[in-house]
């Protein structure tokens, strides 16, 4: 039997217990009892549908003391960070279920003989994300909509947190056992083998991912090339730029140096929203604040091994050809003019960790030509002052060509969850820009319209009325 064993990031010793990984019969299982329990989950009235995410949210707020401590020791996040996290959590569990309680949920709208529904479209694999180990993973907003949706969830754990992410799914099968849900509504897998054999499963109806470039595009090619495709919706990689005019650092450059350092360095960097690119004019200025910032920086306690290689490698990468403006033990901060930068692709990859790249331009036109260049990201961010409405609305319509969400005269770290989120974006950022992981949308990626046509209301599925 092959064990998994997390890792301390501040000393780098194993974690005990290993737990172990999970064999591809015992994943075939799990899909054949995930099928078994759709119809039933899916015909629970909804209130007793919702009922079921608001007593996870009950379980794991209950036994919060322990499961950030399992954390911490995984993944050094910290306990204040991490009990925020698992606020968060909850918070999003609850979210959801009130969404599913909302009158005509499920009936997306109605003509006379004509009634669209959105129904579940049935076992949902979510493979959990290294950075947030309660609100990406186990429980996370992935789990939380395909439930709120209606489908039974099999979640692959990442390696990274595996003791928490036993525990965190011990705590959830209780919760649901107990607030009757169906037999199958809830697995966890463990291992690559494992998340091979579950995006592969037939009775795998549609996944959900956090991760990486890499990782992500290979079960995202796996999931199109089975006999029969599945919609995957994977979040990869963004470097979420940000543009400053010439105006924004004449009237509070040093404010916004001192905001970039700390939105790119927040949680070591580890973030999906971590800005990568900073446009500033030339000549701007601001060298010796974004020295002064990033001195502060205390040294990063990477979450694995592995990010821990990879950062260090993606930091020789960005510091290939550029200028350094800035280093620390915490923090490593690298400058290109915009004729270098569009000479030089590499530079629009995420280096996830506290790393950033400032582009300095000239000219309004290198602006705006940054700005049609900008790779597909989760977020593109504005500063600018009430004298430059012409650039920032320019500015503001092509980056919305390119990003998800436009964040004006703010940093775009933190990700609200509410109804207006939209956390997604163009390739690579993910795997499908119509859709959001995080907020109520997040609920239709795992529904399926369905047009019911001339059919009394006594035929139509319970939970459309």
């Amino acid at each position: 039997m092959t064990l998994l064993y997390g890792v301390d990031p501040r000393t780098g010793a194993r974690l005990e217990p290993g737990v172990p990984e999970t064999d591809p019969e015992t994943v075939a299982a799990f899909g054949v009892a995930a099928a078994n329990a759709a119809r039933p989950l899916a015909e629970l009235p909804l209130p007793d549908r919702a009922a079921l995410l608001d007593a996870v949210a009950d379980a794991l707020e209950a036994a919060a003391d322990e499961l950030v401590t399992l954390a911490d020791a995984e993944t050094a996040l910290g306990r204040a960070r991490l009990t925020g996290e698992m606020e968060r959590t909850t918070g999003q569990l609850r979210l959801l279920a009130g969404e599913a309680r909302r009158e005509g949920f499920q009936r997306d709208t109605a003509e006379p003989g004509f009634v669209r529904a959105l129904l579940p479209i049935g076992p949902v694999a979510v493979y959990a994300a290294s950075n947030f180990p309660f609100a990406f993973s186990v429980a996370g907003g992935d789990t939380a909509s395909a439930w709120a949706a209606g489908c039974p969830v099999i979640v692959k754990a990442h390696p990274g947190h595996p003791r928490t992410s036993v525990r965190t799914a011990e705590i959830i099968s209780d919760a649901l056992a107990k607030a009757g849900a169906p037999e199958g509504t809830f697995a966890i897998a463990h291992g690559l083998e494992a998340g091979l054999a579950l995006i592969k499963d037939p009775n795998v109806k549609a996944a959900g991912f956090t991760g990486s470039v890499r990782g992500g595009r290979a079960l995202f090619d796996a999931a199109v090339s089975r006999p029969d495709p599945i919609p995957f919706y994977g979040e990869l990689g963004s470097v979420n730029p940000v543009f400053v005019t010439p105006s924004a650092v004449a009237a509070r450059g040093e404010e916004i140096a001192r905001g970039y350092v700390g939105s790119f360095t927040l949680g070591s960097g580890q973030f999906c929203t971590k800005p990568g690119l900073l446009f500033l004019p030339a000549g701007h200025g601001l060298e010796a604040v974004l020295a002064q910032a990033i001195a502060s920086v205390e040294a990063p306690s990477l979450l694995t091994p592995r990010i821990a290689e990879a950062f260090r490698t993606g930091v020789e990468r960005l510091a290939a050809g550029t200028r350094t403006v800035a280093e620390s033990a915490g923090a490593h901060l690298v400058a290109v003019t915009a004729t270098e930068f569009a000479a030089r692709p590499e530079l629009t990859e995420e280096c996830f960790g506290p790393a950033s790249v400032i582009v300095e331009y000239t000219s309004e036109e290198e602006l705006r030509a940054a700005a049609a260049a900008a790779p597909g990201s989760l977020t593109a961010t504005v500063h600018a002052e009430s004298s430059d409405a012409d650039l920032a609305r320019g500015l503001v319509a092509e980056l919305a060509r390119h990003a998800g969400r436009v964040v004006y005269n703010g940093w775009p770290t933190g990700v609200a969850v509410n109804r207006a989120m939209h956390h997604g974006g163009p390739w690579p950022a993910t795997t499908a820009p119509l859709h959001t992981s995080v907020g109520t949308a997040a609920i239709r990626r795992f529904q399926v319209p369905v047009t019911f046509q001339g059919l009394p209301e006594e035929l139509l599925p319970p939970t459309v009325g």
